[in-house]
């Protein structure tokens, strides 16, 4: 099977763009904007709609396949590429990148994947977004050809086992919005809230007291309304603040921890992000000391790595090191998906968690490509996405899985 045709549309992201560095700079907030200077690469404000490129590949047989070029909230900060804005990559994609899929055949994927991916152009990789939409629709087109699930294509491809039961999955929500987080206890979600904690004064408090008094009020409210046997795990992510509030001194954090994980108690508490370093070496040195010192401690907190932990390779650094509990693998920092599929195998092999995550600013097409490659490559958890509505996301993401397990199911 071969490619006919590619047309490109722009259309609109799950979420936004937001600029940490600003933000962390003083802007001032009012309601959700910011006002201020812009400071990370590719953001005209300091908050924005985010814009998506569809990629459609029309098959020889009329069929069409297509994958969302998207990239995270939080762009152009620890090494990501800058805030994508699909009207100045469309033209490139139409006029260049085309002729390129045209004629194509995609009988196999994961040739065809890693060739876009390290498609140069003037010298230079193609934008994250561009290469994980561009694979996306090549994953998707090799599903169509052979009338196979595309978990079934990468299960073939990579040599893994398709998971059997689904994936649990983290939902990710607002955590201002006490009527949500109701709503995702009641639907039994596997992690939760995720939430967001940005600001050390507003998010966290000067003492440490918001972020620990947020962790009670949701282990309180699990017990309140949840059912008797419902005991999900607590995530917060906290976007290095806890660095900041400690200075980077690693001692006081890790006995702030402690502290937080008594708060979430009788739940499992998992934290996200509680440094970010100024390089990545210092991040991987400074989450292997605060993971030792926790376990010295006896603290049960599991540690996961976001900043600085953007690439395949990246991944590797940090599971080589056994650097922390989980790596959350932020699907569109990584541009092919065939490096997603490689980076959860990878940490299988090292003996690594991994989420396999991404962001609110993605599609619900690319959130449902995301479920296959969990249910082909099976990561501990996934990230509800797109959007933070967590209803959405968790309505699109559980029935995949269940469509997909269901036709697995009657295979021969």
């Amino acid at each position: 099977m071969r490619i006919r045709s590619v047309i490109c549309a722009l259309g609109r992201s799950g979420y936004m763009h937001r600029d940490l560095m600003a933000m962390k700079s003083g802007a001032k907030q009012d309601g959700f904007v910011f006002h201020g200077k812009p400071l990370s690469p590719g953001f005209e404000k300091i908050v924005e709609p985010a814009t998506i490129i569809s990629v459609m590949l029309e098959l020889e047989d009329g069929q069409v396949a297509f994958g969302d070029c998207a990239d995270v909230i939080l762009a152009g900060v620890a090494g990501r590429d800058p805030a994508f804005r699909g009207e100045d990559h469309i033209g490139y994609l139409g006029g260049e990148i085309a002729p390129l899929l045209e004629g194509r055949d995609v009988t196999r994927f994961r040739d065809n994947a890693e060739q876009f991916d390290q498609h140069r152009r003037g010298g230079k990789l193609l934008h994250t977004a561009v290469r994980y939409g561009l694979t996306q629709a090549l994953l998707h087109a090799t599903a169509l050809s052979q009338k196979r699930t595309m978990a079934e294509i990468i299960a073939a491809e990579y040599g893994t086992a398709i998971s059997r039961t689904p994936i649990p999955i983290l939902a990710s929500g607002h955590k201002d919005d006490p009527l949500q987080l109701d709503r995702t206890i009641l639907k039994r979600a596997d992690l939760l809230p995720h939430a967001s904690f940005t600001i050390v004064k507003d998010h966290v408090g000067l003492e440490g007291e918001k972020l620990l008094a947020f962790a009670s009020q949701v282990s309180k409210r699990i017990k309140e309304i949840g059912d008797p046997d419902y005991a999900p795990r607590i995530h917060l992510d906290v976007y290095g603040t806890l660095g900041e509030l400690f200075g980077m001194k690693l001692g006081p954090l890790a006995d702030y921890l402690g502290r937080l994980a008594q708060s979430a108690q009788p739940y499992g508490l998992l934290v996200e992000s509680p440094i970010i370093a100024d390089t990545q070496d210092a991040q991987i040195a400074s989450f292997k000391n605060l993971r030792t010192l926790l376990k010295d401690k006896g603290t049960p907190v599991g540690l996961i790595a976001d900043e600085w932990c953007n690439t395949l390779e990246d991944i590797k650094l940090f599971a080589d090191a056994s650097a922390s509990d989980y790596v959350q693998i932020k699907t569109p920092d990584l541009g092919g998906i065939n490096n997603t599929i490689e980076a959860v195998i990878y940490c299988r092999s090292k003996k690594m968690g991994s989420s396999l995550g991404g962001t609110a600013n993605e599609t619900d097409h690319s959130a449902r490509i995301c479920t296959h490659i969990g249910l082909a490559c099976s990561p501990d958890f996934m990230l509800s996405k797109p959007g933070l509505g967590v209803d959405e996301a968790l309505m699109i993401q559980t029935n995949e899985m269940a469509r997909t397990l269901a036709l697995l199911a009657t295979r021969p």
